[in-house]
């Protein structure tokens, strides 16, 4: 067994255990703390769950309602002519909905063109490089209760476009 193989089998546990030593030696009601914790978890993971099934319809009716079909086929001549792959573009659509929708993307495209080919690695550059801008302020800005997610929204809509690009530039510069 490797020392990366001990190191990441160990770390966890020898993590939690040193916390609860250093809570206890400084005198903190470390299982009652835990338990608070706990609650707090339970609480903020409820108060969530609308706006993730919000985030999730309006996901299921942008695909559905052929929008993203709509979206695609209007840009296709653009990216054709600039040489970036068509088949990622529905991959940088739906990365800033949804991680797991993107991932699915991501996952399809490997296994149709290959890990090795030159649209599974933008594919995997791009999931990297990217975040999920809209479920980010859907959800977490929504819970702690935001209401103004202007300028959030442009940076983090900003950030994805240059994420995009740039995967592209460094997959077409290294391989």
């Amino acid at each position: 067994m490797g020392i990366v193989s001990i190191i990441s089998l160990w770390f966890i546990p020898v993590l939690i255990g040193f916390i609860l030593l250093y809570g206890t030696f400084k005198r903190v009601p470390t299982y009652e703390s835990f338990v608070e914790g706990g609650k707090e978890g339970i609480k903020i993971a409820i108060s969530i769950i609308p706006f993730l099934i919000g985030m999730l319809v309006a996901i299921s009716i942008f695909r559905a309602s052929g929008a993203l079909d709509f979206f695609m086929n209007l840009i296709r001549p653009l990216m054709e002519a600039v040489g970036i792959p068509t088949e990622i573009i529905p991959l940088s659509i739906i990365r800033p909905l949804s991680g797991t929708a993107a991932l699915g993307m991501t996952s399809d495209l490997i296994a149709t063109h290959g890990p090795d080919s030159y649209i599974g690695r933008i594919a995997a550059v791009l999931q990297g490089s990217t975040d999920t801008t809209f479920y980010i302020l859907t959800v977490y800005f929504g819970a702690v209760g935001i209401k103004k997610m202007g300028d959030a929204l442009k940076v983090g809509l900003l950030a994805d476009f240059f994420g995009i690009i740039i995967a592209i530039v460094i997959v077409s510069l290294v391989w």
